[in-house]
């Protein structure tokens, strides 16, 4: 069997922590320097497509649809969000690393179908949270894909998205019925309890990593109510 090859390399901002992004034919993984395993692997990438699936459904006849989505990884939870809205929705994604955009720019980025080339694509090099915190215009959708889920992996700062601040952000940042699905390795009840507090309908999902097998991941879909207008 072919063995793995580091192709390129890159360090968190903000952090000490370094990502590798390792090559073995047509495979690609992004790992974490020090971590076994891979953080994200070009073979099992079913939970993060699930994610777009679940949170861009109902927009899938809505023009022009606001979608923001909160990690680049590999472009598979992009592509996903794509290939669900319409054409005059517009897709942006946060994400943090700049040379993870540039992998998927590079030779990374044939695995989900060069995303982050489409027109309706556009790429916010930064924090997520801190877009969330400045952003003004309302978004029909949120997705997250930052981290290890509720339980932050790389960066500690992500763990104010997950609080109820950060959540209630959100919540604000949404348009009614608008939907925030955030994916992570593992169920938590605590955080389901803080979704309801902030006001969201809660459901969760249990997605495997490759369809029919592979690790199960929870994604927990957040839909805001619609409030009638008073009169």
């Amino acid at each position: 069997m072919d063995q793995w090859t580091t192709i390129g390399g890159t360090t968190i901002p903000g952090s000490d922590t370094e990502l590798t992004l390792s090559q073995r034919n047509d495979d690609f993984a992004i790992r974490i320097a020090g971590v076994p395993g891979d953080l994200m692997n070009s073979r099992t990438h079913h939970s993060e497509e699930a994610l777009a699936e679940l949170a861009c459904s109902r927009l899938s006849t809505v023009e022009n649809a606001r979608v923001l989505v909160g990690g680049l990884g590999m472009g598979f939870t992009l592509a996903a969000a794509l290939r669900t809205v319409t054409d005059s929705a517009e897709v942006t994604v946060a994400e943090l690393v700049p040379t993870v955009v540039k992998w998927n720019r590079g030779p990374l980025g044939l695995c989900a179908g060069r995303p982050v080339d489409d027109a309706r694509t556009k790429i916010h090099l930064g924090d997520v949270a801190e877009l969330l915190k400045q952003q003004e215009k309302k978004f029909d959708a949120i997705l997250l894909d930052v981290d290890n889920g509720p339980e932050a992996m790389t960066a500690s700062d992500n763990e104010w998205l997950y609080s109820l601040r950060g959540l209630k952000q959100i919540y604000q940042q949404l348009r009614p019925e608008g939907i925030v699905a955030i994916w992570s390795a593992r169920a938590d009840q605590l955080f389901t309890s803080r979704l309801k507090k902030t006001g969201f309908n809660v459901k969760l999902h249990t997605v495997r990593a490759r369809p029919g097998k592979g690790s199960r991941h929870t994604i927990f879909v957040a839909q805001k109510p619609w409030v009638p207008p008073t009169r």
